[in-house]
């Protein structure tokens, strides 16, 4: 039901975009998370379907934008001034409820991910 596409290998100060195509039903809520190996899955940004409320980790705040299509029931993640640390593996996900949240367990959706890997 969650479809992430858009990753790949970039230079370090470079920009990707991914996508997250939504389908099966209508999602109140959707998050991007990411996860290196070894490490936690760690929140990166989320933002509410019906009025476009945002919110960031303090990591990528300034450098990553998510906006969402709701025509499309994509939603996307603009990276920018890309950084070695931000290479993992990225997680759409998504809930049917509103409000606007960072925690993991507050998603029931998820997507297989996609690979960021920046170079330096």
């Amino acid at each position: 039901q969650l479809q992430a596409s858009g990753g790949g290998t970039v230079q370090a100060g470079g920009s990707l975009r991914l996508s997250c195509l939504a389908s099966g039903r209508t999602f109140g809520r959707y998050g991007w998370f990411r996860q290196d190996p070894g490490k936690e899955r760690e929140f990166v940004a989320a933002i509410t379907r019906s009025n476009g409320y945002t919110k960031y980790a303090e990591s990528v705040k300034g450098r990553f934008t998510i906006s969402r299509d709701n025509a499309k029931n994509t939603v996307y993640l603009q990276m920018n001034s890309l950084e070695p640390e931000d290479t993992a593996i990225y997680y759409c996900a998504a809930d049917l409820t509103y409000a606007l949240t960072s925690r993991l367990r507050d998603y029931d959706y998820w997507g297989q991910g996609t690979q960021v890997t920046v170079s330096s």
